[in-house]
């Protein structure tokens, strides 16, 4: 009897992902042509869509193991019409996502890119100092109260931070809740956590109830807000700062704000660190075991 087969859609390290797959599975991580006809199981990278005509040429496919917590590039229709499971990661990187957005929060507030910048620039003794803020007593909205947005909560809590949680569907116990319209005018800093797909979150006509000089921090989804709404906020003065780890199309080349200090930027990697490469993928090669073992 032929070994099952385990592919990899998008870059996928073995060394991660055989040592939790059943014995004598096989694992290729560059499949060609044939590998997809014959793989029963799948490990997908975010960025890799799964469309029908892909399911085409994976007949025996029986489990799609998505890394990470979005499906929204993985036709989920399909799959169940044929009978393939769809799986997910949660919670395997939401730390690593947490401290990643709030060490984007930190070095705004304490405006570090500016201050880099400005002696760099040998801007020092010239033109007057960038002012570093303070987050001590500062109101921090956490819109999306999920593993990331606890942790984040959690982390401003102790830096004596006043949080505010913003979530349609979760309500916390230990923060004040408010509705999207109170966290955008009582807040200070801004960190985004929910999953997209409802459009832009934070318009210009939402974001002018602002106070100046927000500090806004996107990790989850570049539709939250869009582009050019960023670019007019800085313009204005709605923000002091942004950070940003999602864009629309990525990789991403030539951002309009990639110069400007009051802005950082990430190449969608926050999640990625090596604790959390390494759990994400162990929990995907566990979904596929478990699948392929019947369970």
């Amino acid at each position: 009897m032929t070994a099952p087969l385990v592919v990899a859609l998008g870059p996928v390290d073995p060394a991660l992902v055989t040592r939790h797959l059943s014995a004598g599975v096989r694992f290729v991580p560059d499949p060609t042509a044939s590998d997809l006809a014959e793989a029963q199981g799948a490990i997908v990278r975010a960025a890799y869509d799964v469309d029908r005509a892909l399911l085409a040429r994976m007949p025996a496919l029986r489990v799609i193991a998505r890394t990470g917590v979005g499906v929204e590039r993985v036709d989920v229709v399909a799959a169940h019409e044929r009978g393939v499971a769809v799986t997910v990661t949660p919670g395997s990187n939401a730390r690593a996502v947490a401290e990643g957005a709030f060490a984007m929060l930190l070095a705004l507030i304490k405006r570090v890119p500016e201050s880099h910048a400005y002696v760099a620039g040998d801007q020092w003794g010239s033109d007057p100092v960038p002012v570093p803020g303070d987050a001590f007593g500062k109101a921090l909205a956490v819109v999306g109260f999920g593993r990331i947005g606890r942790i984040i909560a959690g982390f401003a809590s102790a830096f004596g931070m006043r949080v505010l949680v913003h979530d349609p569907f979760v309500q916390a116990e230990e923060f004040e809740n408010v509705t999207l319209e109170e966290a955008v005018a009582r807040a200070d800093a801004l960190t985004l956590h929910l999953p997209g797909g409802d459009g832009e979150l934070l318009p210009k006509a939402l974001l002018s109830t602002a106070r100046p000089g927000l500090v806004l921090v996107n990790c989850a989804r570049a539709e939250l807000i869009a582009a050019n709404t960023i670019e007019w906020g800085l313009a204005t003065g709605v923000f002091s700062g942004v950070g940003l780890d999602v864009f629309a199309a990525e990789p991403m080349r030539g951002h309009p704000l990639a110069l400007d200090p009051r802005v950082i930027l990430s190449p969608h990697t926050t999640g990625l660190s090596e604790a959390a490469m390494a759990a994400t993928f162990q929990m995907a090669a566990e979904a596929v075991a478990e699948v392929l073992a019947g369970r």
